[in-house]
């Protein structure tokens, strides 16, 4: 027999809906799951199995293959389902679709990782409720946990991208349109660039386009050392090494300073043009993600404080899709508390939206920002006069009342 290849799929699946005394019956069990495996291309060799007191049971196949599992739950009508195999010769999503219907149940949940042999690492990225998409990783390039959260770095058809928490942060192929959507507007809105403050973004990239736009002093708060160093490394944008040493050291226009956000604003000059809050997205299902209280009304208080007359604050503010706009919901309505004047932004990346605020009155900021457009230092790759005056305009969900 040929030797598998040094790759395969492994199933994990989850079955509801099944007659508890089927889920009981040990004999019937171990003939399901062999004749799936076997109708589905599987080689098995031996199959074992354990009853529980007072019900329930586990059923192990070895296959020539790998192996298969089924862990019944009868007074929940449920199973637990594990199966894996490598090679070609065998199907392992037919061999769990097979057992599903010999055991009179119904597929309630599958996910499939490939593994081994170069096979993409997968990403499983949530989205909202019920909705995640799943990034093919084709080589991780650095991932660990830092102190603050699960950190990949690795190649995708997108570049190399970032991930936090299983959260794509930024991508070779598009972390232009988001950093330039983040900040230029801002820039343009400000009554000067001159010192400019960046809460988060950890690749750098914003840093260094305040610089190109005239910023003598960027002072780049991050409380996550490693992740930003991992960046520096690995991202083929922002920081490099030399450029991120230099930074640490203080010794250009930008000072990188390891710390919380929320307590360098305690001792911060109060003399920053344009104030940069870059963050994961908020999370209000869970309670315990730090970087929550960063977007709340006291933060965006806080940081307007330190805001010189003419200053401004920009934040990433959420996503715009019907599926993903509560948290933008809520920074539109905690903005606009704090703020007299905010301008909105959507971007072409992910459809993000990103707001600025002015504590001054400002007539028309979308007539401001596109006549100011051309008199800025830096010149924008991904967006121009026309892409601000669309961006302007929130989406109709977020302007209808409620």
């Amino acid at each position: 027999m040929t030797a598998p290849d040094f790759a395969g799929r492994h199933v994990l699946a989850e079955l509801s809906g099944a007659s508890p005394e089927l889920l009981d019956d040990e004999q019937a069990v171990r003939a399901a799951l062999a004749g799936a495996l076997g109708e589905a291309g599987a080689r098995v060799l031996d199959v074992v199995s354990h009853r529980f007191d007072p019900r329930g049971l586990t059923v192990l196949a070895m296959l020539a293959e790998s192996h298969a599992s089924v862990h019944t739950w009868p007074e929940r009508g449920g199973a637990f389902v594990d199966v894996f195999t490598c090679g070609n010769s065998a199907d392992p999503e037919r061999a769990v679709e097979l057992l599903a219907k010999r055991l009179g149940a119904r597929l309630a949940r599958r996910e499939t990782v490939r593994r081994g042999g170069g096979a993409p690492a997968g990403v499983r990225e949530p989205l909202s409720a019920g909705l995640h998409r799943v990034w093919d990783v084709t080589e991780v390039l650095w991932s660990g946990r830092t102190a603050y959260q699960d950190v990949l770095i690795g190649r995708t058809a997108h570049g190399v991208t970032l991930f936090c928490d299983d959260e794509r942060q930024s991508a070779h192929a598009s972390q232009l349109v988001y950093h330039e959507a983040l900040l230029v507007p801002a820039l343009l809105l400000a009554e000067r660039v001159e010192n400019v403050l960046v809460i988060g973004s950890s690749e750098g990239v914003v840093s260094e386009i305040a610089v190109a736009a005239g910023a003598r002093r960027v002072d780049h708060v991050d409380i996550d050392a490693e992740c930003v160093r991992a960046c520096a490394r690995y991202l083929p944008y922002g920081y490099t090494l030399d450029t991120l040493e230099a930074a640490e050291r203080g010794s250009g226009h930008i000072a990188v300073h390891y710390a919380d956000g929320w307590e360098f604003l305690s001792g911060a000059a109060h003399d920053y043009d344009v104030v940069v809050v870059d963050l994961p997205d908020e999370r209000p299902d869970d309670p315990a993600a730090q970087h929550n209280r960063l977007y709340g009304t006291d933060f965006l208080r806080r940081a307007a404080s330190v805001l010189r007359p003419g200053g401004v604050l920009t934040g990433q503010a959420g996503c715009a899709t019907l599926w993903r706009n509560d948290t933008l919901r809520s920074s539109v309505k905690r903005f606009n508390e704090v703020f007299p004047t905010v301008l909105h932004y959507g971007s072409d990346e992910h459809e993000w939206s990103f707001l600025t605020g002015s504590p001054r009155p400002v007539q028309d900021p979308v007539r401001t920002v596109t006549t100011r457009l051309p008199t800025l230092p830096y010149r924008p790759a991904t967006l121009d006069a026309a892409a601000l005056r669309r961006g302007a305009v929130a989406p109709h969900a977020l302007r209808r009342p409620e």
